[in-house]
């Protein structure tokens, strides 16, 4: 499950926490975007919850240093221990460049340098030289971790999928459908021991197919616009399907986009329905090759209406098990 959930205060998250263990949820995946830090929530995990997974999808490269990132890496997997796996990405223009006024510049590059500098500082190693975009000066872990965590690349199209492929100990995707995913680990190549799948999955588990639509439509104008997953979707081959919501978008038409989107965009990325349909939806993803499949809980109208024990409830039928609590 992708953590904080909305809705619930992270100080609150003990019980949530605990009501996915219960479910059956073996990870708890975090996100960087404009809501809580990747860390604050897996550390609060680590120690509430000692045997569930956690992992960042994703951490950006370019908001913290090198030697920052390194260190926020090397403390978790000190306090969880081969159970923690650094998940790193590119992120966005927006993210990067708007909203941390760091410069966006060659993200491919700056990606596969951070990762490189990453598997060595964390393996206990003195790093020492310059990097295509970047250098660094004799940095080495004060407390390097026994247990160097894996570091997994986030990727869209083939040039990232094959860095992953070839340098990451796992790949991470996100905003693809089931039938995506064989296309896009055809680009990751042979797959190594160890090397893992993950796919960030939205779920919107209601049978009011207008709230899930609407609430879909809204996050797919949001994310899809983006040059990169633009790109991304261009290349699966919905081309001609988006061209209508790009267009009106990039007219400034932000109403005729969101009416662009055709239904079976938003149900082939954005499930919903009962959330035991909704989890037969989900195994499609393992089906497909998927190691990991982690999903991104969005707001149901039953949810508003209810308290903590209704979370808890739908929590219990998402889970591997789908019993009720």
């Amino acid at each position: 499950m992708t953590v904080p959930l909305g809705g619930v205060s992270l100080a609150d998250h003990a019980a949530v926490y605990a009501a996915l263990e219960r479910a059956g949820f073996t990870d708890l995946w975090s996100s960087e975007v404009a809501g809580a830090d990747a860390f604050t929530p897996l550390t609060l995990a680590a120690t509430w919850q000692p045997r569930m997974r956690l992992g960042t999808a994703v951490v950006p490269v370019y908001t913290r240093g090198p030697g920052l990132l390194a260190m926020s890496a090397a403390a978790l997997a000190e306090v969880a221990p081969n159970r923690f796996a650094l998940g790193i990405g590119a992120s966005s223009p927006v993210v990067v460049g708007d909203w941390n006024a760091v410069p966006y510049d060659e993200p491919f590059r700056r990606t596969r340098d951070v990762l490189r500098f990453l598997r060595a500082a964390l393996a206990g190693e003195t790093v020492d030289g310059a990097f295509d975009t970047f250098a660094v000066r004799r940095f080495a872990l004060e407390r390097p971790p026994a247990a160097p965590p894996p570091v997994m690349l986030a990727a869209l199209r083939p040039g990232m999928l094959r860095l992953a492929g070839a340098e990451a100990d796992g790949v991470i995707l996100n905003w693809l459908a089931a039938g995506d995913v064989p296309r896009a680990l055809a680009e990751v190549g042979e797959r190594r021991a160890g090397f893992d799948v993950v796919a960030r999955i939205f779920v919107c588990p209601t049978e009011d197919a207008a709230h899930a639509r609407a609430l879909g439509r809204r996050l797919i104008t949001s994310y899809l616009t983006v040059p990169a997953y633009a790109a991304f979707h261009r290349w699966l081959g919905r081309g001609d399907a988006l061209a209508p919501m790009w267009k009106a978008w990039a007219d400034g038409d932000r109403r005729g986009a969101l009416a662009a989107v055709p239904d079976e965009v938003v149900d082939a990325l954005v499930l919903h329905g009962s959330p035991e349909q909704v989890r037969e939806q989900v195994r499609r993803y393992a089906d497909a090759g998927v190691d990991v499949p982690v999903l991104a809980l969005l707001p149901t109208p039953e949810l508003s209406a209810a308290g903590p024990e209704a979370l808890a409830a739908l929590i219990a039928r998402l889970g591997p098990t789908g019993q009720e609590h």
